[in-house]
């Protein structure tokens, strides 16, 4: 084998590129996409697949990849799935070695390749590690795409000043037509190099999961390209949470947030606050502001109001 060649390539939302990457680090081989150019300079490649996750398209452009790819008789295949498509029936025929990830799987090969390799998927896990102790625990979730590294270069420098032990926890939020893409991928190494292995991404999580993330944090951090604004509802969440939100304010950012009363502005921050007491006011009051001044009841009574006459023209 000289490849890896997969179709998926992203650890954080693909389990097959997980089990890719990992296997591909343990033969000491290069991980490639089945269509990257680069793939043509391959002899005798392994094709790790799962043909019922492929796009239609990609389904039609394997094949004609499979009848013209110079390693199409020297190749290798891994099976993660069998459902006996024409495809997977060509790859059959055409693999060298085949391996099949389960024994179902390979009882109903073996009816097509009789020398077809029962293997399996060990754990791909790819940071089997535990979360080191820490006085401060930052957590942050949100849009990967909008992590500011520059404010999170300056918390950075904060959490270092207080001389004890920290950690930061990374999770994301998914919107409509969103993916946990390259951009994130990139936005979380970004982060890595600056905190090291005290970030932890912890992925997506459900709404109660990050409750608990908000109720147990010393700090919640979220930085935005201007300033936060009132329909940042992850910072909302934060402060009726009762955390202590480190932020950066500007002058569209909500009169009600007050540096020191309810929150932290990163750019006002000369140290963070270590006294329990002081953590404990500044939770106390971003919850009453979250409730009350940016809370649901103050939305509806201004909904309920109505807005002024529209003047004639």
């Amino acid at each position: 084998m000289d490849a890896v060649l997969g179709y998926h390539l992203n650890p954080l939302t693909c389990g097959v590129a997980k089990f890719n990457l990992t296997l591909a680090r343990r033969l000491s081989l290069p991980l490639l996409s089945v269509f990257d150019p680069a793939a043509a300079r391959c002899a005798r490649p392994l094709l790790s697949l799962k043909l019922s996750e492929f796009r239609p398209d990609d389904v039609e452009a394997l094949r004609r990849l499979l009848g013209g790819a110079p390693w199409r008789d020297a190749f290798e295949l891994f099976l993660h799935d069998w459902t006996a498509t024409a495809l997977e029936r060509a790859l059959l025929d055409g693999a060298r070695t085949a391996y099949c990830a389960n024994a179902e799987m390979t009882a109903a090969v073996r009816a097509l390749r009789p020398d077809a390799v029962e293997a399996w998927c060990p754990s791909t896990v790819l940071e089997p590690r535990r979360f080191a102790p820490c006085d401060l625990s930052v957590f942050a979730f949100g849009m990967a795409h909008k992590v500011r590294t520059d404010h999170y270069g300056r918390l950075h420098a904060l959490l270092q000043a207080t001389g004890r032990p920290y950690c930061l926890y990374l999770s994301t939020a998914l919107h409509e037509d969103t993916t946990l893409d390259g951009s994130f991928t990139a936005a979380f190494e970004e982060l890595a190099a600056i905190f090291g292995p005290r970030v932890h991404f912890l992925g997506y999580l459900s709404d109660a999961a990050v409750h608990n993330y908000l109720l147990d944090t010393t700090f919640f951090a979220a930085f935005f390209d201007r300033g936060v604004r009132a329909n940042n509802t992850t910072v909302g969440a934060a402060m009726q949470a009762g955390s202590v939100v480190v932020t950066n304010l500007d002058r569209y950012s909500p009169p009600a947030y007050v540096h020191g009363e309810n929150l932290l502005d990163i750019a006002r921050c000369d140290a963070l606050p270590a006294d329990p007491a002081v953590l404990r006011s500044l939770g106390e009051g971003a919850r009453a502001t979250a409730t009350g001044a940016v809370g649901w009841d103050a939305l509806v009574r201004v909904l309920a109001a109505g807005g002024p006459p529209r003047g004639r023209t």
